[in-house]
């Protein structure tokens, strides 16, 4: 059955998107969205989903409001869904309700999924309360940007002027001089605190503080533009006292991530954690062999090996989906020790119900030796899952020990597709202050995407972080020196090494 849902996609922060309107967009035939709609949402879409995108960006339309009036009537009438994603609300400035009429006129189908607006999301992540019992009992929503087509202002300045309450103009940067002036004019004391809120949730999020008279000017020295709100009113006094946004550690610092995509999601929830703006070039693809036979050959056989040695999160998830395929679990592993090289990967063994016998104090395969030699491995048999292509240290220096060592390979690791235009033009542009490489495959493969000699010509003050001294002594055969490396060769650390960096 065809319909129109016109979707609040909310203020941009991805977390204050509904779970109604996630589950529309992951059902959606056509998604429709526009220049405030965060572009992260579009993962959501099921492959093969149309994508359209409408944006409206200052007065540069990429579609005229008739004209995706239009378009969604037809994706309709082609008996489509249509997820219509609008920034903020869709009746909160969003002229949803035009769109909703058209929809009407044309006997479509529709409904319509409220979202979080801005008008009450930005201000809140830059701490200023839009009512509070000592300083606002109501608040206004006002446009800044009126339709030039009607004849005079439907604004009653002098009714918002005299409210005390707080008001909250969208759009209302290009006009800030006249709002202000028309306000104090009215009687709005030209005291009264004042605030602009550009980007409000998201990483790039920005606030001036100020007052009524003086908004406007600082406004143009610090180059404030739009999407920005104005706040007017008492409120913005507790800026200061209840802001808890802008505090964050790496707010609005960008941070490649070079991670393969199935991989990245811990470091990049960290880093948004903490007001990154993030920007994915997964430099792997994880991919499954093409011929399992001599892997469930060897799952056959796992009685003949002493230890398993798991050198990665991808090794425990395609060894226990072989596993699985061949109808057996982890009472397979019954009296087989078991090593996992860093915390993630004994995570991922605990959550199938392995306790790892062995995880090393250093999460290199020069140390984890030397650990297993400490505990007896000497002479054994021992089995590593692991990608079909990487580092031999491991199994040669186990082997020399004098183990007998059988390498399994369970998945492979190929060079990704990402484009590396995005990530050269924000280093022209200077919006990235950190690349982060997690493995030496991941500068290998970086550098297979990107010449060496572009990125030392765009790096500019940008800084590059290693995982460890594997991963720096790599990034140094392409001529660079690691910036930043932590003492403990885990994510969680290299995360903590850049909140360090920009601490110092």
């Amino acid at each position: 059955m065809s319909k129109v849902y016109l979707i609040g996609a909310g203020p941009g922060d991805p977390g204050l998107l509904t779970l109604k309107a996630k589950a529309l967009i992951e059902k959606a035939d056509v998604v429709v969205y526009d220049y405030l709609a965060n572009k992260d949402f579009l993962r959501f879409a099921k492959p093969g989903a149309e994508i359209i995108y409408v944006g409206k960006k200052g007065g540069d339309h990429t579609l005229p409001q008739d004209q995706i009036n239009a378009l969604l009537v037809a994706k309709a009438k082609e008996g489509k869904l249509v997820a219509r994603l609008k920034g903020g609300d869709p009746y909160v400035f969003g002229r949803g309700g035009e769109e909703a009429e058209e929809l009407l006129e044309a006997g479509v189908s529709f409904e319509v999924v409220p979202g979080v607006t801005s008008a009450v999301a930005a201000p809140a992540y830059a701490g200023i309360p839009v009512t509070h019992r000592a300083h606002a009992s109501m608040v206004s929503f006002i446009t800044g940007h009126e339709d030039p087509a009607k004849q005079g202002s439907a604004i009653n300045w002098k009714a918002l002027a005299e409210t005390g309450g707080t008001l909250v103009f969208f759009m209302g940067v290009k006009n800030l001089p006249e709002i202000s002036a028309n306000l104090i004019k009215h009687g709005r004391a030209p005291s009264t605190p004042a605030a602009l809120v550009r980007w409000g949730t998201t990483c790039r999020h920005r606030s001036l503080i100020a007052d009524l008279a003086t908004i406007a000017a600082k406004a143009k020295e610090q180059g404030f533009a739009a999407p920005s709100l104005l706040v007017v009113g008492g409120v913005v006094g507790l800026h200061d006292k209840l802001g808890w946004f802008e505090h964050k550690a790496l707010l609005g610092k960008g941070v490649v991530v070079t991670r393969a995509r199935e991989q990245a999601s811990s470091l990049l929830s960290e880093l948004t954690e903490l007001g990154a703006c993030c920007f994915e070039f997964p430099t792997i693809e994880i991919a499954p062999l093409d011929d399992y036979a001599g892997v469930r050959q060897a799952l056959a056989e796992l009685t003949a090996y002493d230890w398993l040695v798991f050198t990665s999160v991808n090794g425990v998830k395609y060894f226990w989906r072989e596993l699985a395929a061949l109808g057996l679990d982890t009472r397979s592993l019954g009296g087989r020790k078991v090593a996992a090289i860093g915390p993630a990967t004994a995570e991922a063994l605990a959550e199938r119900g392995v306790a790892s016998d062995f995880v090393p104090e250093k999460y290199v395969a020069e140390s984890v030796v030397d650990g297993l030699l400490a505990l007896g491995i000497k002479g054994q048999k021992v089995l590593i899952p692991r990608a079909a292509k990487a580092r031999e240290v491991l199994p040669e220096e186990l082997t020399r020990a004098g183990c007998r060592v059988t390498v399994l390979p369970v998945y492979e690791t190929r060079l990704a597709s990402a484009d590396p235009a995005e990530i050269v033009a924000a280093l022209q542009q200077g919006e990235i202050q950190y690349v982060t490489f997690s493995s030496s495959s991941t500068v290998e493969n970086f550098f297979a995407m990107i010449e060496p000699e572009v990125l030392r010509r765009n790096l500019g003050a940008a800084k590059l972080a290693c995982i460890g001294p594997v991963t720096a002594r790599t990034l140094e055969k392409f001529g660079f020196t690691a910036h930043i490396q932590p003492e403990e060769f885990t994510i969680p650390a290299l995360v903590a090494s850049l909140v360090a960096d920009q601490a110092s």
